[in-house]
């Protein structure tokens, strides 16, 4: 389905970014795509998204709109087909839940995992994983969030539950597993099989070696 005038600005690892690809592609609507260096913006990012500066920005019709989730609403308004948000309101205040949820507490937690060491890196892991456990329960056994299919939570977890995988790996560490989040471990494995997020998946050692560049950075930062 075309969407006239449909322009997303991102960034190949940014799970924000994915999050608006993996609507777009979902809800089956052509766009262009523009990859941002974070390193030296471009003025069309600057001057689309003047309070944060900062990826994703999705652009329609001259129009921008900022922040991911207000652009996963935003697109799930906008074209009506294969809605993201389930129909029950009760069911739609969850899926926010649950995605907010996960941006303020997942989110900042394996952030901040990654500058750690030793104690304080126990210490993170530790907190990571109580806020991964929580957001086990609000699957409440399903095969994902979206209830039958995968939907607008999934879409807003899935990719940040990618990356952690990977930062356990890189890290060494153990974040989501078999035996303590047999859940949530199956929901990751089935929401990341999907063909469409399957494609828009960002290589995994690409993504590994950027993690590991990431940690060094902030580790020099903050013995410094």
């Amino acid at each position: 389905m075309a969407g006239e005038g449909v322009k997303l600005l991102g960034y190949w690892g940014s799970p924000f970014a994915l999050r608006v690809r993996s609507a777009l592609k979902l809800k089956g609507i052509e766009y262009e795509y523009q990859e941002e260096d974070l390193g030296n913006k471009s003025p069309l990012l600057l001057q689309s998204n003047p309070v944060y500066k900062k990826i994703p920005v999705l652009l329609h019709n001259g129009k921008s709109i900022s922040e991911s989730l207000v652009i996963l609403e935003y697109i799930d308004e906008v074209w009506k087909h294969n809605p993201l948000l389930p129909e029950d309101p009760y069911e739609r205040a969850r899926s926010r839940f649950w995605a907010k949820f996960v941006d303020e507490k997942c989110v900042p937690a394996l952030v901040g995992t990654i500058s750690k060491v030793g104690e304080e890196l126990e210490k993170g892991v530790r907190e990571a994983r109580e806020h991964l456990k929580t957001l086990e329960s609000g699957l409440d056994g399903k095969r994902c969030f979206g209830g039958t299919k995968i939907g607008f939570a999934d879409v807003a977890i899935g990719w940040i539950a990618y990356l952690a995988r990977i930062e356990q790996e890189a890290l060494k560490i153990q974040l989501i597993d078999q035996q303590s989040m047999p859940v949530l471990a199956a929901w990751i494995d089935y929401v990341l099989e999907d063909p469409v997020m399957k494609e828009l998946m960002p290589p995994h050692d690409k993504v590994f070696k950027h993690m590991i560049g990431m940690r060094e950075k902030l580790i020099a930062v903050v013995s410094n």
